[in-house]
């Protein structure tokens, strides 16, 4: 685990999730919805949350299915 996540960014536990009443995923990053998971995709990630053993396992399964989202060169706001 340690080689997949150098920075140890999984740890602080980033990603939440949701399963609605339809079968759907809604993941969050920090509190933020980034992606909605619906249909066959739903079905599998959600046997697989099932499946996962620790929290880190979980972390792990939603960094991979959200992708790669946050590359760490946006820009940010004027105000910020």
């Amino acid at each position: 685990m340690s080689e997949i996540d150098k920075r140890n960014r999984l740890r602080e536990e980033p990603f939440n999730y949701q399963i609605t009443k339809k079968g759907t995923v809604i993941i969050y990053f920090e509190g933020k919805q980034i992606k909605i998971v619906k249909d066959g995709k739903a079905a599998q990630l959600i046997e697989k949350l099932n499946a996962a053993e620790n929290i880190m396992e979980v972390q792990l399964l939603l960094a991979k299915i959200t992708g790669n989202f946050k590359h760490g060169n946006e820009k940010t706001g004027k105000n910020k």
